[in-house]
């Protein structure tokens, strides 16, 4: 054919034909090298060369040239080539004539040929005959044959013959890919049901995970990364998650999605999360329904609820009925967490089981709420306490409670030492609000400083006379509890301030009560205001806490008032006083009151 002009652009390449005169490119020349070496092949084969016959025979076979291997293959297997013999077996396994195949590949097993073991080992474990499956496999692996090994520890694993790891461990140093990640699947899951997790083990997983997935391997890259950030090398475990998400690994793309989402990179986790939904990671599709739940995108959160349910992840139907909880549509809600119950979902059960309650069908409840706790939510153990409490049922109450405090509810602990400190258990009370008050509960930091309190002794006097003030436990306690809020503590933090002469930090922390609500906090402000000269505001303090019940507050006013010669006035809050309490009180106040009464009237 005559080309146009002296160049000649090559297809969409931009690039012109090269003259003729260049040198050949190396796979040009490699194919050069290979037809010589044919054809010297061929000329040694026709003058009956076994071995030429034989490599022949093979180069076809691999070029695919069945028709031209066999004659080639036979000829040299008639002539005691195993290698040969072990080739026909595989040419004719491709013909579809296995049987033919086998009995060529038994008689290169028997002359010594490892892969032919194998491949007979194969063929009678496709069979269903397994005796004779392994006794090929071994002779195979016990040759050093890494797909015999593989082989038979595959089938000794499918037995659950001890033995199978030996042969999975010899693949795996040979570097077999997947025996590698298998190995490591085996001793993890063996770590794990041992819970020992020593560091040993653990090197050695990651060790034969890293093998495999340097090799390709996309679960065992996955794996790897797991491990990488439960360790908290996340640099390392992106790299791999992204490894083994490019080469289609669903739950990678979805790992890395978290891992990025954590680093605060939204929008790229986004994308991650996507590519994993898209190929059925129901986790994937979660987490953007929660993405776009929390930009208040809820049509499209709950199509991608729905995509996780679609996935098979029953966390879409719980998704589904939060995401309805939130939006008011209650009987959506209880249909979505009822699916997700159903299908064993114990968090989807505790919320039916609330939702239930607050509906007012306790009976229908309570099932649930069991149910949930069985399964090991601790909010439903803790639930069910609340619910048993509720009906007096205080024995019932207390064993869920424990349960749940056993498994590090705060709340249910708290109980627990409630519960104990009534019967008159004290260190085991002790032990559940110390359990409570480290995670956060304000109230049990504060009944745990009571306890603490109590069992205080008298503060040593200095050799001079002083009192030496040194901070206890419990007075660290209510500091904790008044922190975080906790009304009485902070009265009795003022208090313990107010006792070594700090009039400011008692104030402050009065003052903190009282705003919060508290009457002794309002009245011991009031007294130290007083102290300080300052008595109409100290007034203005005892007046809120008379008004929330305070009868000292009241019979302070009433004098307050009498002294200034308002007796109406001072009147009223003796009266107040009286009807308050407490009978100490009620008595001074009751005296007051009649002087008051008589000086009116006078």
């Amino acid at each position: 054919m005559d080309v146009m002009g002296d160049k000649a652009n090559l297809f969409e390449t931009g690039r012109f034909v090269q003259p003729s005169s260049e040198e050949p490119t190396r796979d040009e020349m490699g194919d050069m090298g290979e037809a010589a070496e044919e054809v010297r092949l061929r000329l040694a084969a026709e003058t009956g060369d076994t071995e030429a016959m034989s490599v022949l025979g093979a180069m076809l076979l691999r070029r695919g040239d069945l028709d031209g291997a066999e004659p080639q293959l036979r000829a040299a297997t008639a002539s005691g080539d195993r290698a040969a013999a072990n080739n026909l077996g595989v040419l004719l396994h491709q013909r579809g004539y296995p049987e033919e195949a086998a009995g060529w590949w038994r008689i290169a097993a028997v002359a010594g040929s490892a892969a032919a073991a194998h491949a007979l080992g194969r063929h009678h474990r496709e069979r269903g005959d397994e005796p004779a499956a392994e006794y090929w496999l071994r002779q195979s692996a016990e040759q050093g044959h890494v797909l015999g090994a593989y082989a038979l520890a595959d089938l000794l694993e499918h037995r659950a013959d001890a033995g199978s790891e030996q042969w999975m461990r010899a693949a795996a140093e040979r570097g077999h890919r997947e025996a590698a990640y298998r190995l490591a699947r085996a001793l993890d899951r063996a770590a794990h049901e041992d819970e020992s997790g020593s560091d040993n083990a653990v090197e050695e997983i990651e060790q034969w995970y890293r093998q495999a997935a340097a090799r390709g391997h996309r679960r065992a890259a996955l794996h790897l990364g797991a491990i990488l950030e439960k360790r908290g090398e996340l640099k390392e475990a992106g790299r791999w998650y992204l490894t083994s998400a490019k080469d289609g690994e669903a739950r990678a793309a979805c790992a890395l999605g978290f891992l990025l989402r954590d680093a605060g990179d939204t929008e790229s986790a986004a994308v991650w999360w996507l590519r994993a939904a898209q190929d059925g990671d129901g986790n994937a599709a979660n987490a953007l329904g929660a993405l776009h739940a929390e930009r208040g995108e809820t049509q499209t959160a709950e199509r991608w609820y729905r995509a996780a349910l679609d996935a098979g992840d029953d966390n879409g139907a719980y998704n589904l009925g939060l995401l309805c909880a939130e939006q008011g549509r209650t009987a959506q809600a209880e249909q979505w967490y009822r699916r997700a119950a159903y299908a064993g979902h114990r968090e989807a059960a505790n919320a039916l089981a609330i939702l239930l309650l607050q509906g007012g069908d306790t009976s229908g409840a309570e099932p649930w709420f069991s149910k949930a706790a069985e399964a090991g939510s601790v909010d439903a153990a803790f639930n069910l306490g609340i619910l048993h409490a509720g009906r007096g049922e205080d024995q019932f109450a207390l064993r869920w409670y424990e349960r749940a405090a056993a498994a590090g509810h705060t709340e249910a602990a708290l109980q627990v030492g409630i519960a104990r400190l009534r019967e008159g258990d004290e260190p085991e009370a002790e032990r559940h609000l110390r359990c409570a008050a480290g995670g956060g509960s304000a109230e049990a930091a504060y009944r745990l400083a009571t306890v603490l309190d109590a069992r205080r002794p008298p503060e040593p006097a200095h050799e001079l006379g002083e009192i030496v003030h040194e901070k206890t436990e419990c007075e660290e306690w209510y500091e904790r509890a008044a922190s975080l809020g906790h009304r009485r503590a902070q009265v009795r933090v003022g208090m313990l301030a107010a006792a070594r002469g700090d009039v400011v930090e008692a104030a402050r922390w009065y003052r903190a009560a009282a705003e919060a609500g508290s009457r002794n906090g309002a009245f011991n402000l009031g007294l130290l205001l007083a102290r300080e000269g300052s008595e109409p505001e100290a007034a203005v303090w005892w007046t809120r806490a008379a008004d929330a019940g305070h009868g000292r507050a009241a019979l302070r006013l009433a004098l307050v008032y009498a002294r200034r010669g308002e007796l109406a006035e001072g009147q009223k809050w003796a009266d107040r006083a009286v009807a308050l309490g407490p009978a100490e009180v009620a008595e001074r106040a009751g005296r007051l009151r009649d002087a008051l009464r008589e000086e009116l009237s006078a």
